[in-house]
């Protein structure tokens, strides 16, 4: 479990973070989700102990991740957006840089290679864009650590590849792991991110399952506007329109929408999915 509290982090004097406190349970992929400069990125080195925090505190499983103790070393795991194309072949390089991580496994590795198909004996420095990120998130999964961070991995990937991520995330993580992945790209994670996480300036505006979201939002897909939704958007056949739910309706939740709706009514939509 990852406890995050009145966390803090400056640029100079530009604040980035302020204040934030939350809780990531075991056994969930967080979407992180945000407009540019609001933290998320700050946020993962800081979850991964690659800066320290100004103020406040994260704990992770009872750990302070910037003393980088061996324990918790080998239990995480960060993939930057950027990646380094490597003079080398990738199992070389999956093989001994894996070999930092006591739970590496090059067979997985080998095989999460293949449903992305990638060859692994191929130089990374040969590679494409698209076939270097996925040769880092195969490296990532066959890590099987249990708190993996991820910014931005859909970039670069075309729709197939996207779609073999998706798979890939779902059949090589545990049960009891924590993934955060950090996006822009929305439509490319939301049939596996759950719960959501947005942040605004220095504030968490959402920390919800999909099911409390539902609980408290409708999205309705008809074709007849909603003159007090709290947004909406006209899509092919109609609207999708974000509303209160005060009947508890069920609905099949859109994180784009949910997104643009909690923009425009922040201090409302926080009070609403606030635990």
């Amino acid at each position: 479990m990852i406890k995050i509290n009145e966390l803090g982090f400056s640029y100079g004097n530009t604040t980035v973070l302020k204040n934030i406190t939350m809780t990531l349970e075991d056994g969930k992929i967080y979407g992180l989700l945000g407009e540019n400069g609001v933290g998320k990125t700050t946020l993962l080195t800081l979850l991964s102990g690659l800066k320290k925090p100004q103020q406040g505190s994260i704990e992770i499983d009872g750990r302070d991740p910037f003393k980088r103790e061996p324990a918790f070393y080998e239990s995480v795991y960060y993939l930057p957006d950027e990646v380094m194309p490597i003079n080398a072949k990738a199992s070389v390089w999956a093989k001994e840089y894996g070999s930092m991580w006591p739970s590496f496994d090059l067979s997985k590795f080998t095989a999460i290679m293949g449903e992305m198909e990638v060859d692994p004996s191929k130089e990374m420095n040969k590679m494409s864009a698209g076939q270097l990120k996925k040769t880092y998130i195969s490296f990532a999964l066959a890590l099987n650590v249990k708190y993996l961070f991820m910014d931005e991995p859909t970039n670069a990937l075309d729709i197939p590849s996207k779609a073999e991520f998706r798979s890939a995330i779902l059949k090589y993580t545990s049960d009891d792991s924590v993934v955060v992945i950090s996006t822009h790209q929305v439509l490319d994670l939301e049939n596996i991110i759950d719960p959501i996480i947005i942040l605004d300036k220095q504030d968490v505006l959402v920390n919800a399952s999909i099911e409390e979201i539902a609980s408290k939002l409708y999205f309705d897909y008809g074709n007849i506007l909603d003159p007090e939704a709290l947004y909406s958007e006209q899509i092919p056949g109609g609207f999708i329109q974000v509303t209160l739910n005060p009947n508890g309706m069920d609905s099949k939740v859109n994180i784009e929408a949910l997104f643009n709706a909690v923009h425009k009514h922040k201090d409302l939509i926080k009070g609403i999915l606030k635990k």
